[in-house]
């Protein structure tokens, strides 16, 4: 049955809606309070509710989005080619932990089944992680993990998977410049994350600026018993410029070899009941429209007060997705301190993206733009929504660790791929993803739940995406209806009761580090 004529409104101050109708509305399109369609638009694309003049702004959100650039009859199509930016938001007089929003009632008796490590940590995977110091051992690495899951891996039923931490980082670098210490940071942190037991192998050229005790100094292995603290205090590595390597099969066999007596320990390991305090959650968009604002950010967001409720750790990131809305961040900070940090990680950002030569309206891509988000502005304010409303208690900066529970502000570049890459270095140990266009998006290190945006997405790609939150727009479902159906999807896959789309289809992204500093 063909829907009628549908927008919807996020405030009642807002002069705009967005078309909720899969494939858009045409001209003369009859809303039911009257309204008037004066062209077509687009599914996800804004409709003008009253009439604009020259100048006026542009709210959405209750958030002044832009400004129409030329007189905007009330049912126009108001996009990017019709309105101008604002100007960002400045760093100074914000509000410093105003926003004292009412204590969330404890969320009590809910748990995963997770690998318990001798840090304290748990996972929600059993992967065997072989990290690597330089780009030159990347594809002898992973020639060897081939081998290494088609002979070895079928006799450690209790393995989940061995992965390669591959990056292009470790040498041809400004390794003592003081950015350098992010990529390196990054690096080292992924390969002690908690889905991979404390088990640390490395791989090494040999001449490399990254050498495995500058990437590992000693200490920074959790000791699991006496035996292991009799081990090299950097871990196991194979440096495959070593004497003793004569050929090709040489290196490859002494990977394997290593790598059996990780398996053997990681293989004795068993799932065990859990408090969800002990999940490290990322979240995160790409590919967004429109609708990411409406449907499924919001409904991360309601499940991610459900985790801050149960004690669990939850980052958003994305530095130049939510900077338009600093003000909301430094408001809802538990501390000034926590409040000030906020800011230092915007103004890092925003003099790294001026010595670029760039500026935030360069975050938004034609895939937004066509799902109807006409700056980085308008994608700021549904990127937010992702917290909830929970105060956020810590602050990351990039390739730092997480160490406290709560909302954590992670400060990451927007890309995908970077921002999944530090998340990972800061502990995450579940990811959730968003998108309203659609990608296929996903880490080999951590299981990642997508949500789409639109139905129609979640029809098209139904092997792909794990939750629809488009039920949301058309009103078959609520926000909380949704936030509970995520809520529950992560900890059965958590708990490995249930693989993510990702997953069953074998699809992940290369790891992608973020490096300031300059190359030589």
């Amino acid at each position: 049955m063909e829907q009628s004529p549908l927008y919807i409104r996020v405030h009642p101050n807002d002069n705009v809606a967005i078309v909720v109708n899969d494939g858009g509305l045409g001209e003369g399109a009859v809303f039911s309070d009257g309204l008037v369609l004066r062209e077509r638009v687009p599914q996800g694309h804004k409709v003008a509710l009253r009439d604009l003049s020259e100048g006026d702004p542009v709210v959405r959100y209750n958030v002044v989005i832009g400004y129409a650039q030329k007189a905007l009859p009330k049912g126009s199509w108001v996009n990017e080619h019709v309105t101008r930016m604002p100007t960002p938001p400045s760093l100074d007089a914000l509000p410093i932990a105003t926003i004292k929003p009412p204590a969330m009632p404890p969320l009590d008796g809910y748990t995963f089944d997770g690998y318990r490590n001798a840090d304290g940590s748990a996972g929600t995977r059993n992967i065997l992680a072989i990290t690597t110091t330089v780009q030159c051992v990347a594809d002898v690495v992973q020639h060897a993990v081939t081998r290494i899951k088609t002979e070895l891996l079928p006799k450690y039923p209790n393995v989940d998977d061995v992965v390669s931490l591959g990056h292009t980082y470790g040498c041809g670098v400004a390794i003592d410049a003081p950015d350098a210490m992010v990529p390196i940071r990054t690096v080292r942190n992924i390969s002690l994350n908690p889905n991979f037991g404390g088990e640390v192998m490395m791989v090494s050229l040999g001449c490399e600026k990254l050498q495995p005790e500058r990437l590992m100094p000693p200490g920074t292995i959790p000791i699991a018993s006496p035996q292991d603290a009799a081990a090299d205090p950097n871990g196991d590595v194979v440096v495959l410029q070593d004497e003793s390597h004569v050929g090709f099969q040489s290196m490859i066999e002494s990977i394997m070899t290593m790598a059996e007596g990780h398996l053997a320990r990681l293989d004795r390991r068993r799932r065990e009941p859990c408090p969800v305090s002990d999940l490290v959650v990322g979240v995160q968009c790409g590919g967004s429209d429109a609708f990411s604002g409406l449907t499924a950010n919001p409904a991360v967001g309601f499940a991610t007060d459900l985790l801050v409720r149960a004690g669990a750790t939850v980052m958003f990131s994305e530095v130049t997705e939510v900077r338009d809305g600093v003000g909301q961040l430094t408001g809802r900070a538990a501390t000034p301190a926590v409040a000030e940090a906020i800011i230092r990680e915007m103004q890092w950002y925003d003099d790294y993206l001026k010595r670029g030569g760039a500026d935030r309206s360069a975050n938004t891509t034609p895939g937004n733009k066509k799902g109807g988000l006409s700056n980085i502005v308008e994608k700021a304010m549904g990127s937010i929504i992702k917290s909830g409303n929970a105060p956020i208690s810590g602050v990351l900066s990039p390739g730092e660790k997480a160490t406290q529970k709560g909302l954590i502000y992670a400060a990451t570049p927007a890309s995908d791929f970077i921002c999944g890459t530090l998340q990972l270095a800061a502990g995450m140990t579940l990811h959730v993803f968003t998108t309203g266009r659609g990608t296929p998006y996903s880490l080999a290190e951590v299981p990642v739940i997508k949500v789409a945006t639109r139905s129609d997405l979640a029809r098209r790609w139904h092997d792909l995406m794990d939750v629809n939150a488009g039920t949301i727009a058309t009103g078959h479902a609520t926000i909380e209806d949704v936030g509970w159906e995520l809520f529950r999807m992560m900890l059965d896959v958590a708990s490995g009761r249930q693989k993510t789309c990702a997953e069953k289809l074998k699809l992940h992204n290369a790891l992608v580090l973020f490096n300031p500093a300059p190359v030589t």
